[in-house]
């Protein structure tokens, strides 16, 4: 079992970024919209680029279909690259 960590997802947004936090919960803005999965194979996409990894060791465990995503990093990831 690798890290798990707790996202807040802001889908629809004008571009993908890290946009601080939300209840303590790292806050990501996602550009493409929360229709057929699109938001959330962005979200897996933005992370493995930022942290270094690869797309297949980034799973969303819980949220598929929520705003509050718990992710799943199956390799070592440097937070400080959020």
């Amino acid at each position: 079992m690798g890290v798990r960590i707790t996202f807040y997802i802001q889908p629809g947004a004008k571009k993908t970024e890290v946009a601080g936090e939300f209840n303590n919960m790292t806050k990501i803005k996602v550009a493409s919209p929360p229709v057929d999965g699109a938001a959330n194979k962005e979200l897996i996409k933005f992370l493995a680029k930022k942290l270094g990894v690869s797309k297949s060791s980034v799973k969303i465990v819980s949220g598929e279909k929520s705003r509050i995503k718990t992710v799943e990093f199956l390799e070592d990831i440097d937070l400080s690259k959020l």
